[in-house]
Order: structure tokens, then C-alpha cells, then sequence
């Protein structure tokens, strides 16, 4: 099967408002195909492959957080983004701690959806070939995967999601340097945002449990600044 370039899916059961964005991305070079329903949404993801999903919350069967967390199951490297009406803070976190790339709130412009989707498939490099050389990182006692999205202790492999992925990439990178939030936020979120710092907190919180093995490596907060991955190994 034929890969290609930004293929989106849409999850959203409002007839005129999927209709409107699917007509409208498609008119911008995008692949689209729009779903109504969180099951017809895991139908197509069986039979295709996509460069992103776009998922509406307030769902007729499965609401899409439910739906993120199948999707992160079973595709973990496809990154998907929330477009809904509920913008409570908890929902945004909510959405942030699943692993969703960006959360876009209603009604939101079709020209800076493109804007956003553009810049998500840019920074995420979902658009462009993959290298297939080996880039097997380490860090203390752990390997370091990002292709394949795997942190690796001994015999156990921890299946990462994509921002917790691109953060411990970002952290490694820096090893024992400090990363400022603003330098995080806005090469992972795109955005410094005050959700977004709060997401960000979230999943540092992730890395530490997955790096508490090794005594060596620490996630150490400096207040106001920033974070640094510290190897003591």
C-alpha cells in the first residue's frame, strides 16, 4: 500500500462541521478521510494508514479520549490531536497526559487548522521518509529507541507515546544541560503556553517513574527554568 503525504483522518460526528473540514482540507493537498464515529474511525485505521488524526470528544459510541487510548494501543507512533468544544482545563490536561500532540478548541478557523496540522506534520517529521539506520541512544543503564518510540532497562521495553517520546529525545540530547520550558515547549508543543507547561509537567512525571531503576539518572526541576537529565554513571 501506497504511503501518503498528510494523510489525516477526521473522527467527527457533526455532519455539517466534518463535512466543512474535510472539503476544506482537501482543497489544501490533504488526504482525508472523515469518520462519524469512534468505531468506523478503528475500521479505517485497520485497512490505511494516516500521518495524523484529528478527534472530535463528544462521540456517539466511544468519546475520544477512550478512542486516544485504543488508538495509542494499537498505532503508538501515530500522533493524533483533539478538536472539541470542551475546553475545561481538566479536558485539556486530559487530553495532554494521553499523549495528543495539540488541543484545538471550537470553533476554530479552517486556514489556522491548516496552519496548526502544517506545523505539527513539520515538527514531527511524520511527512517526510523515515531513515532506517540504527539511532539507539543511551542513557545511564536504559537504551533510547526514538524511531521505534522504546525505552529498554535489562529485558523489559517500555512502549512510549509520542510526547513522552520527544521529550526524553529532547532531555538526552541535552544530557546534563539545563532545558529551558520555553526551548521545550516551543520545539515539542509549538507553543509556550501556560496548558502546555502544565502537559509538560505531566509528562516529566511519566519519565521518572520510567527512569526510577537506575539510580544514576535524575529528571531534576529547576525552579522557574527549567528541567536537566542528569547521568551520574
Amino acid at each position: 500500500m501506497a504511503v501518503f503525504e498528510k494523510r489525516i483522518i477526521i473522527v467527527e460526528d457533526d455532519e455539517a462541521l466534518g463535512y466543512l473540514l474535510s472539503e476544506y482540507l482537501a482543497m489544501k493537498k490533504f488526504d482525508v478521510t472523515w469518520a462519524k464515529t469512534a468505531t468506523e474511525c478503528l475500521r479505517k485505521l485497520e485497512a490505511n494508514t494516516y500521518n495524523l488524526c484529528v478527534l472530535d470528544i463528544m462521540l456517539p459510541d466511544i468519546d475520544g479520549f477512550s478512542l486516544a487510548k485504543e488508538i495509542l494501543d494499537k498505532y503508538p507512533s501515530l500522533p493524533f490531536i483533539f478538536l472539541t468544544a470542551r475546553s475545561l482545563k481538566i479536558d485539556v490536561l486530559k487530553g495532554f497526559s494521553l499523549g495528543a500532540v495539540d488541543y484545538l478548541k471550537k470553533p476554530i478557523d479552517e486556514e489556522e487548522l491548516v496552519v496548526r496540522i502544517n506545523n505539527l506534520l513539520s515538527r514531527l517529521d511524520i511527512s517526510k521518509p523515515q531513515k532506517t539506520e540504527s539511532n539507539i541512544l543511551k542513557v545511564g543503564t536504559y537504551t533510547f529507541n526514538p524511531k521505534n518510540q522504546e525505552l529498554g532497562f535489562k529485558e523489559q521495553v517500555i512502549s512510549l507515546t509520542n510526547k513522552e517520546s520527544e521529550l526524553l529525545h529532547h532531555l538526552i540530547k541535552n544530557k546534563n544541560n539545563l532545558c529551558s520550558h520555553r526551548d521545550i515547549l516551543v520545539s515539542i508543543w509549538g507553543k509556550n503556553d501556560y496548558f502546555n507547561k502544565k502537559s509538560l509537567n505531566v509528562f516529566i512525571t511519566h519519565l521518572r517513574k520510567y527512569l526510577n531503576k537506575d539510580a544514576n539518572i535524575k529528571i531534576e526541576n529547576v525552579h522557574n527554568q527549567g528541567f536537566i537529565l542528569k547521568d551520574e554513571d
